[in-house]
């Protein structure tokens, strides 16, 4: 059996899986953020510790005593700081949070980054967070000896091994994601040195051992292997399938997500397009990301008095777009704006604008995001063969509709289950402790393919080319 445990922001997941991939229980544990001020976003990382041992115990109820390994997925970008006691300096900088924006700008000012990491600097990854800490909390950072990501503070606890993974290290803007290293120069400009970071393995490789206490606490056998793992996202990808060229999902969760895989490294900055390294060997990944994604349906829902499930059941068969536009940038914008401070709007308002007309805006909005992230993708060589929707979003049939349509690409949606997170990093798992590959990494099974409606497909490119003519307008108010 194999153990995958899924450390999200809001919670932690853990699933225990057999030889035959099937999920034979599973555990959860909430989580909560702190936001002492506007724009900062923390965790506490002894939480972390907490919730993994809840879920533990609850999968421990089923007998542990046949797992041969353990696989880490988890929220990237976060940082974890540590003193040479292995202490937590300070609650974790998670993701979503923004007070690194003029350090993160500032070092994508510089060429190597972009030149060396493929990709933008944004506020939310790891770097300009020690960048903020080294300007703003002079007396901790002179204690910092490691950093390390979510998911790798757990493994500390789990292994006692400082160790991370490429996926996951590619978004802290210090990883040379060509070469799958840390680049000494890129840590040098932050005033880190590689002694500070953990040591790198793949994704499906084994990063150590459980130790032996904990072992014997949650019924496990002695030299249980914890895999490398995976960043949530690329963790996700192993879960679904999408680990080939031309594969691919579009997630429609909180935030959202394009996510394609590839056999090769072909990073394009410029087009705010992330270029990660995958969580296999010799395989990358790149997403379009867009910030509020069932996250914009819910504050919708909040705005009008009605919940997003209801909202999605009064629409009936899909429609042309309208003349209201939605643009989703509740708090700010990735893929393709790069810009924290971008905010949302609707445009085209009229007399004739009811609930329902708000509803459908709001969906072609991140529809229209989703196409932003297709376009991106594609400038940079990437083609789209075969997309599987996941998520809570992907229960709105309209939105499925809306989304072939825009994308002129079929979607095809798997059967009833788990395919996440936590179900990568069991996969992961199995792959360390048994040396498979990626030919375990199967697609789905699909309960049904979503077409594109063809007598609509003019219409939604003028509904994009509104779009697109907002979210030019709106950049200028900023």
């Amino acid at each position: 059996m194999y153990i995958g445990l899924d450390l999200g922001t809001s919670g932690l997941k853990g699933i225990l899986m057999d030889e035959g991939q099937r999920v034979l229980a599973e555990a959860t544990a909430p989580l909560s953020v702190e936001r002492p001020f506007e724009g900062w976003s923390e965790q506490d990382p002894a939480s972390w510790i907490s919730a993994a041992e809840a879920v533990l115990g609850q999968l421990a109820a089923k007998g542990l005593g046949a797992v041969k390994g353990i696989g880490l997925s988890g929220h990237m970008h976060g940082a974890t700081v540590l003193g040479a006691d292995d202490a937590v300096l300070r609650p974790c900088i998670l993701w979503n949070d923004s007070r690194s924006h003029l350090e993160a700008a500032a070092l994508d000012a510089r060429p190597e980054f972009r030149a060396i990491s493929g990709n933008i600097v944004f506020p939310g990854f790891t770097a300009p967070k020690l960048d903020w800490l080294r300007k703003h909390e002079p007396a901790l950072w002179d204690k910092v000896a490691k950093v390390l990501l979510p998911k790798d503070y757990l493994r500390l606890w789990l292994t006692g091994e400082h160790v991370s993974e490429m996926s996951d290290a590619a978004g802290t803007a210090w990883l040379d994601t060509g070469k799958r290293d840390w680049s000494d120069a890129l840590l040098s400009a932050c005033g880190l040195s590689r002694a500070q970071m953990p040591r790198l393995v793949e994704g499906s490789e084994v990063s150590g051992h459980l130790r032996g206490d904990l072992a014997s606490r949650f019924g496990l056998p002695a030299g249980v292997v914890v895999a490398g793992g995976g960043g949530d996202n690329a963790a996700s990808g192993v879960g679904v399938g999408v680990v080939r060229a031309g594969e691919a999902f579009v997630s429609l969760g909180t935030s959202g997500v394009l996510f394609a895989a590839n056999d090769g490294y072909q990073p394009d900055p410029a087009t705010a397009v992330h270029t990660f390294c995958h969580a296999l060997p010799n395989t990358w990944h790149q997403m379009g990301v867009i910030l509020a994604a069932t996250d914009a349906l819910n504050w919708y829902g909040r705005f009008v008095g009605q919940d997003a499930a209801t909202l999605t059941g009064e629409l009936g068969g899909l429609q042309a777009p309208g003349k209201t536009v939605f643009l989703p940038y509740l708090g700010g914008e990735r893929t393709p704006l790069n810009s924290a401070a971008i905010r949302g709007a609707f445009t085209g308002l009229e007399h004739v604008t009811d609930r329902a007309a708000g509803t459908r805006a709001v969906l072609e909005g991140v529809t229209f995001a989703f196409r932003n992230c297709r376009d991106a993708l594609a400038a940079t060589g990437t083609k789209i063969e075969n997309l599987l929707a996941v998520g809570g979003g992907s229960r709105s049939d309209y939105w499925l509709r809306a989304i072939a349509t825009a994308l002129d690409c079929p979607v095809s949606l798997p059967v009833a289950g788990d395919f996440g997170g936590a179900f990568g990093a069991a996969r992961l798992a199995l792959m360390a402790a048994t040396g498979a590959g990626a030919e375990v990494a199967t697609l789905p099974q699909i309960s049904r393919e979503v077409l594109p409606d063809p007598a609509l497909k003019d219409a939604f490119d003028a509904g994009y080319a509104r779009f697109t003519a907002a979210q030019t307008a709106i950049r200028s108010l900023a």
